[in-house]
């Protein structure tokens, strides 16, 4: 089997593999709120670099930038799948730190459940209505299709016809 059988193997560092296999359950569960702070300061800024990568790829690929290596990129699809795979890493951080500031056995309140009960109102229902309003129609006069160059015409003869006008 191929050592890079894993898309993160081959697209990702060691440095950002190291981060992204942080960011897995069973290592996850056993960070400290420190150290998922700084782990996602630094997934983050690979987040953003890999980005900032790939748009500067698709401005070579497009002829708009000037290349950054020897040769100018061909194709940015490596550098977008790594910046998913940073972005999922965060996605799965941040929703760590989130658990674990709110208390255990919280549960977020309903939001029906605080506003207070309102009548229902007095008036009674309309009925049948219109669902889109009034529609326009289609003009039944022929359209002309004017060659731009002819309308040019007419309006420069008009000026040079003043112009002998005022001679």
């Amino acid at each position: 089997m191929n050592e890079h059988s894993d898309p993160e193997d081959r697209l990702l560092s060691e440095v950002e593999h190291d981060m992204v296999a942080q960011t897995k359950p069973p290592v996850l569960d056993q960070l400290t709120k420190p150290a998922l702070q700084a782990l996602v300061r630094r997934l983050r800024s690979a987040r953003d670099r890999a980005r900032r990568i790939g748009r500067q790829q698709g401005l070579e690929i497009r002829g708009k930038g000037d290349p950054k290596g020897a040769l100018p990129a061909r194709d940015k699809a490596g550098t977008e799948a790594k910046a998913q795979i940073l972005v999922e890493a965060v996605n799965r951080v941040t929703a760590a730190l989130r658990n674990m500031n709110t208390p255990s056995g919280a549960k977020p309140k309903r939001k029906t459940a605080t506003k207070p009960m309102l009548p229902k109102p007095q008036h009674p229902v309309p009925g049948k209505t219109p669902s889109e309003g009034m529609r326009s129609k289609a003009s039944r006069r022929p359209t002309v299709k004017l060659d731009p160059r002819e309308i040019g015409r007419v309006s420069r003869a008009g000026k040079v016809a003043q112009a002998k006008r005022d001679r």
